[in-house]
C-alpha cells in the first residue's frame, strides 16, 4: 500500500517512503485504522495480487439532523490496471459501505493536479460543491 500511495503521489514534496513500508508512523497508522469501527482500509486484488486500495472514514455529525458522512481518501489504482473499470467498481463499493452504515452523504478529496481524477468522480456522479483546505502540521 504505502509503494502505491508513494507512487502516486503528486504533491511538490515526497511524503511518503516506498522503501521503509515498516516504518514505525506506518505501523502505527495501519494499527489506529484496523481497530477503530469508524474506519475502512481496503485492498483490491485481482488474481491474488493488490491493484488498488482506499480507506474509508465513517463521520459522525450535528448538521443535517445528526446526518453520518462517508469519507474516502487514498483512492489509488496502479498504472498498468487503471482505466480498466477497477476505480469505478472500487469507489461503487465504499458508496455501498457508507449506505449500509447509514450515511446521508459520501465525500472525497482530490489534489487539484488530478485533472483526470476530477472526470473520474464526477462520471460517477460527485459534485465539485465545495473548495477543500488544508494545513499541515
Amino acid at each position: 500500500m504505502v509503494a502505491l500511495i508513494a507512487e502516486d503521489d503528486v504533491s511538490d514534496v515526497p511524503m511518503d517512503d516506498a522503501n521503509d513500508p515498516s516504518g514505525p508512523g506506518y505501523v502505527a497508522g495501519f494499527e489506529a485504522i484496523i481497530t477503530d469501527p469508524n474506519q475502512m482500509l481496503i485492498i483490491a486484488e485481482r488474481e491474488g495480487k493488490p491493484i488498488g486500495t482506499l480507506q474509508i472514514t465513517f463521520l459522525p455529525g450535528i448538521a443535517r439532523k445528526g446526518m453520518w458522512r462517508g469519507l474516502i481518501e487514498s483512492v489509488h489504482i496502479i498504472p498498468p490496471e487503471r482505466n480498466k473499470g477497477h476505480g469505478g467498481r472500487m469507489i461503487q463499493w465504499a458508496v455501498e459501505q457508507c449506505r449500509d452504515r447509514g450515511c446521508g452523504m459520501v465525500q472525497l478529496t482530490s489534489n487539484k493536479k488530478r485533472v483526470d481524477a476530477h472526470r473520474f468522480y464526477q462520471r460517477l456522479g460527485f459534485d465539485q460543491s465545495h473548495e477543500g483546505f488544508k494545513l499541515f502540521l
